[in-house]
């Protein structure tokens, strides 16, 4: 079993014990994060959904992502991010999100924004979504990779948090 298989496993049990439910809103990942999780038995009582919202018309269309937004500051950032993952709660049932949008290379980087440039949001419904900015090395599948592992130990925190004043 790989780390990852491990870590999908852990946060399973985390989110279960907590009785949360999740969705993902996945661009660059292309649902690995989804995939990682339901690829385990029993993910049913936790993954609520997943969007795999890979074009800029599937942000808006599926997750609500203003599109004037992605014009203005382009679909990997900040902004994309949090907005991903206050869709992908509006548009579900679950009590956490995750969102994930990047450039997983080989091309498609530019000086302001490397291939390995990830921005990741989770929040929790009612909270407000925590960003991170991050930026992995290595090939296509180890930039992914290196997203879903991020994004389970974001969502890890999130589920120690629930129910806590002020975290998502």
């Amino acid at each position: 079993m790989s780390d990852l298989d491990h870590l999908a496993k852990d946060l399973l049990q985390r989110l279960r014990r907590r009785r949360l439910r999740l969705a993902t809103a996945e661009s660059c990942t292309g649902g690995l994060i989804a995939a990682m999780l339901t690829e385990i038995a029993g993910s049913s009582d936790v993954v609520e959904r997943g969007f795999v919202t890979y074009s800029n018309d599937a942000k808006t269309e599926c997750l609500g992502v203003p599109a004037e937004m992605i014009a203005t500051h382009g679909a990997v950032s900040e902004e994309v991010a949090r907005a991903m993952a206050e869709g992908a709660i509006a548009n579900s049932r679950a009590d956490l999100a995750v969102a994930v949008t990047g450039i997983a290379g080989p091309g498609g980087g530019t000086p302001t924004k490397p291939v390995g440039l990830v921005h990741l949001a989770v929040i929790r419904r009612g909270g407000e979504a925590r960003h991170e900015r991050r930026i992995f090395a290595g090939n296509r599948s180890e930039i992914r990779q290196a997203t879903v592992e991020r994004a389970f130990e974001m969502l890890g925190d999130a589920a120690g948090q629930a129910g806590d004043e002020g975290g998502p």
